[in-house]
C-alpha cells in the first residue's frame, strides 16, 4: 500500500511516498512535476523493491522556501533526506531535471549509488525546448509567474500529455497553484537553463567521477519535444556500458506514456546480474556544440519528413 510522509531536513519539509519492500530505489521527478509522475510504474517496481518517491523542494507537497533552487541545492536537500531515512545503498532514477539532480548526487554519494537510470535527463547536452529557454530569459518571471502557473500547467499537459485524465490534470494544477510555486519553478529553470540552452553538463565532471561511476542506463522517448533523444545517443557513444533504451512514438515522459514497457526495461537494468561500471570509452571525445546541433537538426528533419509521409494524400 502506498504511504505518504513528511520529513524535515535543513528546515524544509520534504514530502515523499513509499511503496513496497526490498532494495531501496529512489525516483526523482522533473520540473513542474511531482512524485505522481511515477505512479503508473511504481506498483510494478515495488514487487521486489522499496520504492521511494520524493517531491523535490518547490514541487508537489514539499515546502517552497525562499532558496536558490540550483541543481546543487536540490541535490544537497535530497541527499540530506536520504541520510535522514538512513538509506545506505540505493538505486537512483532521475527524470528530466531530476536526472540532473541524480547526476549531482554522484559527486557526494557515488559510493552509495548502486545503479543510476537517467530518463530523458537534463545535463547531457545543450539543447532544450524553446519554451524553457524563453522562461529562463526573464528575471521578472519570479514575480509574475505565480498567477500564470495554473493555466500554463493545464496547457502544457494538454499539449504534451493529452491522454492525462481530468482528475490528474486538476490535481497537478492545484499543486502548481500553491503559493511560492512561481518563484521556485522560475529559479529552478534559471539555475539550469539560459537563452542558449542547458548550462550544466554531466561530462564536465568526468574527471572528478573517474572510476566512481556506477552502472548507468539511459531511457528516452524518440519523440521527446523537451530534450532530444540525440543527447542519449551521444552519451551512450561516449561511455562504455551505458546502454540507451528508446521508446518509439513516445515523448518526454516514458513512465507515463508507455508505463509497461518502461517499467520492464528499467527493472531489467536494475536487476541485471553483474552489470559493469560505466566508464569513458577509450578515445572518445565529448561531442562538440556543432555536432550536437547537427544531430538535433537531422533528427528534427527526419521526424517531420516521416510526419509528412504519413499524411494521407489528396485524390
Amino acid at each position: 500500500m502506498l504511504t505518504r510522509h513528511l520529513t524535515r531536513v535543513g528546515g524544509i519539509h520534504v514530502h515523499w511516498a513509499e511503496l513496497g519492500r526490498g532494495r531501496p530505489t529512489i525516483l526523482l521527478h522533473g520540473v513542474c512535476d511531482s512524485h505522481r509522475t511515477w505512479l503508473k510504474v511504481s506498483g510494478a517496481l515495488a514487487r521486489s523493491r522499496r520504492v521511494l518517491m520524493p517531491d523535490l523542494p518547490g514541487h508537489g507537497l514539499s515546502d517552497r522556501p525562499d532558496a536558490p533552487y540550483t541543481v546543487e541545492w536540490h541535490a544537497e536537500v535530497i541527499g540530506a533526506w536520504i541520510d535522514a531515512l538512513s538509506v545506505r545503498s540505493f538505486d537512483l532514477v532521475g527524470h528530466s531535471f531530476g536526472g540532473g539532480v541524480a547526476q549531482m548526487l554522484l559527486l557526494t554519494r557515488a559510493k552509495r549509488v548502486r545503479r543510476l537510470a537517467l530518463v530523458a535527463s537534463g545535463g547531457l547536452g545543450r539543447e532544450v525546448s524553446f519554451g524553457l529557454r524563453l522562461w529562463s530569459a526573464f528575471e521578472a518571471a519570479e514575480r509574475l509567474a505565480q498567477p500564470l502557473v495554473a493555466t500554463s500547467t493545464r496547457l502544457a499537459i494538454a499539449s504534451l500529455l493529452p491522454d492525462t485524465g481530468a482528475e490528474d490534470v486538476a490535481y497537478s494544477t492545484w499543486l502548481n497553484s500553491m503559493p511560492g510555486t512561481g518563484l521556485s519553478l522560475s529559479r529552478t529553470v534559471r539555475s539550469a537553463i539560459d537563452w542558449r540552452g542547458q548550462k550544466l553538463q554531466f561530462i564536465d565532471h568526468q574527471e572528478a567521477l573517474a572510476g566512481k561511476l556506477p552502472p548507468i542506463a539511459l531511457f528516452w522517448g524518440e519523440r521527446d519535444q523537451i530534450i532530444p533523444v540525440e543527447h542519449g545517443v551521444e552519451i551512450a557513444a561516449f561511455f562504455e556500458d551505458a546502454p540507451l533504451t528508446r521508446f518509439p512514438a513516445c515523448g518526454h515522459w516514458p513512465q507515463q506514456e508507455q508505463p509497461e514497457a518502461f517499467a520492464a526495461a528499467l527493472a531489467s537494468f536494475l536487476d541485471a546480474p553483474g552489470a559493469g561500471r560505466t566508464r569513458r570509452r577509450g578515445g572518445a571525445r565529448p561531442p562538440t556544440a556543432w555536432r550536437r546541433r547537427l544531430g538535433v537538426f537531422k533528427a528534427w528533419f527526419r521526424r517531420n519528413f516521416e510526419r509528412l509521409a504519413r499524411r494521407p494524400r489528396r485524390p
